[in-house]
């Protein structure tokens, strides 16, 4: 059990965990009524589902070469000979029919737009690794990460709560989206010499280190710059609580600048999850307390 618990990647969790919490919060804040089933569902399938996309990237990177015994990241347990290739997959599989199910009771309450978001995150959970045109392998990860950890997570939530969907919803979920996204471009710039061997064109490998540590400012940069969207709406000074986070952000960033990938990479890849999971938390605690 410690060994699938160690490969559901727990440290990334907050990546589905803070999406539907902060759009509960929102829910609220925007005058609706919470139901509490909807958002206990949602976030055990979009913990399903990141666990199974987590599960599938293990077996196939390690079959392509990405992950070997020149991994300066955690190692994985497919790569390690701990869970084989066929049983991961196999786990991965019984994670996508549980978010399957709890997708099923999630589109009776809402409906088609909750049929297309649930068909495209179950078949993209596969798809970021694996087929023909894995995401991942062609940079496409990063927005991958935002729309579906950001934006659409967001969203759906909210628009399951209430029925509608409205600018503070696009707003929040792209913070969160952002947020996510510097977890990935932190992982793939670390990576990015095995990434390079076994043709995993990530961004980082495409147009290299400096361009990512570009993307990596620029996505805290602007998430925080939103805030300021919240500020203007609500003329209270509890929505600019996030900003308490900046040096923890601005730590991130000088991390990644002064230092070459390595090893180091891993403590900034923390500090990016507790940037993450603290934005999440502080900002839902500003609007709870307005």
């Amino acid at each position: 059990m410690k060994t699938w618990f160690i490969a559901a990647r727990p440290k990334t969790l907050t990546a589905a965990i803070m999406p539907v919490v902060a759009a509960t919060v929102l829910v609220s804040f925007n005058g609706f009524s919470v139901i509490w089933w909807v958002s206990g569902l949602c976030l055990f399938s979009a913990l399903c589902i990141q666990i199974a996309t987590n599960f599938i990237n293990d077996a196939i990177d390690f079959a392509k070469g990405a992950d070997n015994d020149e991994r300066i990241g955690p190692k994985r347990v497919t790569q390690t000979g701990l869970i084989s290739k066929k049983k991961i997959m196999v786990g991965a599989g019984v994670f996508l029919i549980m978010a399957f199910f709890s997708g099923v009771l999630l589109v009776s309450h809402g409906g088609w737009p909750i049929v297309l978001i649930g068909v495209l995150s179950l078949f993209l959970a596969y798809s970021y690794t694996g087929g023909p045109w894995p995401l991942a392998y062609l940079g496409l990860g990063d927005l991958f990460v935002i729309l579906f950890f950001g934006i659409i997570s967001v969203g759906g939530v909210y628009y399951l709560q209430t029925g509608t969907y409205d600018m503070s919803a696009m707003v929040l979920g792209t913070q969160i989206g952002f947020l996510s996204a510097v977890l990935i471009a932190i992982n793939n710039l670390r990576d990015i010499n095995q990434d390079r061997k076994a043709r995993k064109k990530t961004l980082a490998v495409r147009f290299g280190i400096n361009f990512v540590r570009i993307e990596i400012a620029a996505l805290i940069l602007l998430t925080f710059i939103l805030q300021f969207f919240w500020y203007k709406n609500t003329k209270n000074w509890l929505t600019l609580l996030p900003l308490l986070l900046l040096p923890l952000a601005a730590s991130v960033v000088r991390q990644i600048v002064i230092n070459e990938p390595s090893p180091l990479y891993n403590q900034a890849l923390e500090k990016s999850v507790l940037l993450h999971s603290g934005f999440g938390l502080i900002f839902s605690l500003g609007l709870y307390l307005i």
